[in-house]
């Protein structure tokens, strides 16, 4: 079986390192408050890739976490990809500029797909899609706002703009360790071409055995985000960088 990527998700929220539960503010638990020290842990025991969302910026519609940001991008040298308040050609520009890797569009992806086309031709491979769905309708503006769009609908969109891959996230599960919604995942990763992201549950190493015999029958699924497990312990980063490789 093909390695899939791990993705160590690093959520801010006034500046320090936290997850929330199905994506409600008022449902957070803070982990770290130096972010830049999180990301140094995570490409200490091997991460290839680091997954940052400022939520702040999610919800404001437009960066708030500069400065957390930017000390993680000086802090390791893997790359990093970026969502959370991004909507607009000139804001793309500047963090990918800053030495963001990959930035991630979500609520411009619903609200604005000529962006998406836009910003893929002009920063070829490097702007991916984020379809956060909530009963498999994606929502928008930090998860506060469901859309009538299927999610497969919104990937459809973009199969031919050049995005280099589609983050799909399951709001009910995500922060609940209960594992990803697979049959959603599995749909989209058939309806489209684009690399896909799987994101929103993983508890456990049996979830990661779960997903990657899901990947063999849907090639398209290129990794997974894993965030409260790695803070909680429930999973250790090792292991599955281990059974994600193997």
């Amino acid at each position: 079986m093909k390695p899939l990527t791990l993705y160590p998700a690093i959520d801010l929220k006034d500046g320090a390192c936290v997850r929330l539960k199905r994506g409600d503010m008022d449902e957070v638990t803070i982990y770290e408050q130096d972010p830049a020290r999180q990301a140094q842990t995570f490409q200490a025991a091997g991460s290839t890739w680091l997954h940052v969302v400022d939520l702040n910026g999610a919800f404001a519609g437009r960066p708030v976490n500069h400065l957390a940001v930017q000390s993680i991008l000086q802090s390791v040298k893997i790359p990093v990809q970026l969502g959370g308040g991004i909507r607009d050609m000139a804001g793309i520009a500047a963090w990918l500029e800053a030495g963001i890797s990959r930035v991630i569009l979500g609520s411009a992806a619903v609200k604005n797909p000529i962006l998406v086309h836009q910003a893929c031709k002009s920063f070829p491979g490097r702007i991916a899609v984020g379809i956060d769905a909530r009963e498999n309708f994606v929502a928008t503006e930090g998860w506060a706002e469901t859309s009538t769009l299927a999610a497969p609908d919104l990937a459809r969109r973009f199969q031919d703009a050049g995005v280099s891959a589609i983050i799909y996230t399951d709001i009910a599960r995500d922060g609940m360790l209960t594992g990803l919604n697979l049959d959603q995942t599995v749909t989209l990763a058939q309806s489209v071409s684009i690399p896909i992201i799987a994101s929103g549950g993983v508890g456990s190493l049996d979830d990661l055995h779960a997903l990657r015999a899901a990947a063999a029958s849907a090639p398209g699924i290129e990794g997974v985000i894993i965030g409260r497990a790695l803070y909680d312990g429930t999973l250790a980063l090792h292991a599955a960088l281990a059974l994600l490789n193997g």
